[in-house]
This record gives structure tokens, sequence and C-alpha cells, in this order.
């Protein structure tokens, strides 16, 4: 083995992970409270563009023969599996993004119901669960996308 390659199998992976765990750093930080989302954003957005270069700079290759790649190329171009895929991981993602929305406004609100009237525990949990369950439609949605591949 080469020392390119060394570099591109150990270094490499080593030095993104570095600069993807800067923001989570910069988070558990928190200098100053106002400042502090601000700072870890563009701590966030400054490791995502060095990511970005390393992966445009250093591309990572010798993984797969070209005729691997260019065969499996041609049988995602020629097939709907591809956007398949495609459709089942944005049914998860936008359905888990949805889920935490809702589940974000209505926890504090039962939360808060609950120190008023704590006979209202049935009902918060009822409407915590069901912003919940948004996430699970969109897993079986993903699922049902799935079978049909």
């Amino acid at each position: 083995m080469s020392g390119i390659e060394i570099a591109e199998l150990i270094l490499l992976p080593l030095g993104v992970t570095a600069l993807l765990t800067l923001p989570v750093l910069a988070a558990i930080k928190k200098q100053k409270p106002g400042k502090s989302m601000r700072r870890a954003m563009l701590t966030n957005l400054c490791a995502f563009g060095a990511v970005l270069l390393c992966a445009i700079i250093l591309p990572l290759g010798g993984f797969a023969s070209a005729d691997e790649t260019a065969e499996a190329a041609n049988a995602v171009t020629n097939s709907a599996a591809g956007l398949g895929y495609l459709a089942a991981a944005i049914s998860v993602g936008v359905g888990c993004i949805g889920s935490g929305i809702a589940v974000g406004h209505a926890a504090p609100a039962a939360i808060g119901a609950l120190a008023e009237e704590p006979k209202s525990f049935a009902k918060a949990l009822i409407f915590v669960a069901l912003g919940e369950g948004i996430s699970i439609f969109g897993l079986l949605v993903a699922i049902m996308i799935l079978g049909k591949l």
C-alpha cells in the first residue's frame, strides 16, 4: 500500500469525522447563551463546507471497478428502482421531520396542562402520541414503496 492509499483509507475519514464533530463541541461548550446558537450554526456551515471541499479535492476511488460501476449505473438508470429508493427515503425523512415538529409543539403544552391539572394525563399522552404517529405512517409508506421495487 502506498502512502496515498493509507491516507485515503484512514486519515481522510478521521479528518472528516473531526470536522463533523466541531459543531457538537461548539454546542456543548456554550460560551454565551445568546451567541451559542449562532456560533454553532456558523461552525456547522464551515464544517460542511470543509467536508464538501475535501470531497471535491480528494475524491475517494478504487473501491469498485469501472465495469461494476457502469453496470450498476445502467441498472438504476434503466429501471425506476433509484426513484423508488429516493421516494422511500423522502417519505421517512419528511414524516420524521413532521413528527418532530408536532411533538415539539405538543409536548410542552401537555407538560403545562399536566402541571395545572394532573387528571389530564391521558389526553396529553394522546396528543403527543398522535404527533409521533406521523413518522410511523411515513415508515409504512416507505415499506410499501420498497415492497413494490
